[in-house]
């Protein structure tokens, strides 16, 4: 039978707290109850044929029925007389609710925060109606982040490091591990000059409020002696700030970006030349330095359709940039080393050179192999000697 239960009628109710209506009208006093649920009972054919059924559906529902008011109707059957059968099902209150779906400590909970928020912070009372399950998931974490809020009020764009908020019970992986909510506060309560809405996500967190953020940083060796920085006769492998390296203007002409740090590592020299450890998808670390728009810039990358997918997001910073040892003969040359890739890059790349294009191609759509892969520690050093050659 598709009669409607007391499991369906809780259901109901569920769906209320799920979709948080019912925590929402805690705030914005709107009144939700009485309210009238989904009711499905016999139809008079039923009521004959299964009618030691409809009793026993009649005396589960009345058996919970102190946590609703059910309606009753008469029914005056020409077989079995008058009857009475629930008609309709009301929940009279917000109580009445949440006492059926068990949720009373979680409204109470909720409330708590709402008259906490109303007296320190009101301005957020309304991304508590709006996010009602996500605050109850912070219940304790709630009283510090309307501190943390409070703080940077008073304190805009401070220009200092999380960890230096001085705050008790408040450091900097805390703050760092709620910057998703704490992003919306502060969207919430500062002013729209205080907001550098241009930086985005988690890692434009410190950027958009005004923090000092952990400074990028470039990795490079000098592959000319004669251009050594370091007056020592050590390895020029060198690490500095991206605010320093856009300043150093270093006399190169080459610049290589590799992948993999073993190869930037036995790098061989190259007159006028430089290497850059590269950073996968992210080229922020340098992809502002202007004086690199005047050099001669080589990427190489593992051959695999990623390979090409972040050649392809190295050119919308450097649009100049040649690939290095990233061809089809290198692929053929080395075919016993292939290995897989096992998340295949399959978008559309704009900015390949038709050779390369036709290389991506072909092993994005597994035309030389099931999702081969090169992996540019596997190439010969022989060769890249002679590609170098070539540069």
């Amino acid at each position: 039978m598709s009669w409607t239960t007391p499991a369906d009628l809780k259901a109901q109710l569920q769906k209320l707290w799920d979709r948080g209506i019912l925590l929402s009208s805690l705030i914005s006093g709107e009144e939700i109850f009485p309210r009238r649920l989904t009711l499905k009972g016999p139809d008079s054919r039923e009521l004959s044929d299964s009618f030691t059924d409809v009793r026993d559906w009649i005396a589960r529902l009345s058996g919970v029925a102190k946590q609703y008011r059910i309606v009753w109707r008469s029914i005056n059957h020409r077989i079995l007389g008058n009857n009475d059968i629930p008609a309709e099902i009301w929940i009279d209150s917000l109580d009445d609710a949440l006492g059926l779906i068990g949720k009373r400590r979680g409204a109470e909970q909720f409330a708590s925060m709402v008259a906490l928020t109303r007296d320190h912070q009101p301005e957020l009372l309304s991304w508590l109606a709006k996010r009602p399950l996500r605050a109850l998931e912070l219940t304790e974490e709630w009283p510090r982040l309307l501190e943390i809020v409070y703080w940077l009020r008073m304190h805009p764009r401070p220009g200092i490091y999380l960890r230096q908020i001085d705050l008790p019970g408040v450091h900097s992986k805390f703050i760092e591990g709620q910057r998703g909510v704490l992003g919306e506060l502060f969207d919430l309560v500062l002013p729209s000059e205080e907001i550098d809405v241009t930086a985005t996500g988690a890692g434009g967190f410190c950027r958009r409020y005004g923090f000092r953020d952990k400074p990028l940083r470039v990795r490079f060796r000098i592959l000319d002696p004669k251009l050594a920085l370091l007056q020592t006769e050590t390895d020029q492998d060198i690490t500095v700030s991206q605010a320093t390296f856009a300043r150093l203007e270093i006399p190169v002409d080459k610049v290589f970006i590799t992948e993999n740090e073993i190869n930037f590592l036995a790098f061989p020299q190259v007159p006028q030349g430089m290497v850059i450890f590269g950073a996968g998808y992210g080229f922020e670390n340098f992809g502002a330095v202007e004086w690199l728009r005047d050099r001669k810039i080589h990427y190489w990358g593992d051959i695999d359709t990623h390979g090409f997918a972040i050649l392809n997001q190295l050119r919308g910073f450097f649009h100049h940039t040649a690939s290095l040892l990233m061809d089809r003969p290198t692929l053929m040359e080395h075919r016993t080393l292939w290995g897989f890739e096992p998340s295949p890059e399959t978008g559309i790349l704009t900015r390949l050179t038709d050779e390369e294009s036709a290389l991506y191609d072909q092993l994005r759509s597994n035309e030389l192999g099931g999702q081969i892969r090169l992996e540019q520690e596997k190439i010969g050093f022989e060769w890249l000697v002679e590609a170098l050659g070539k540069v």
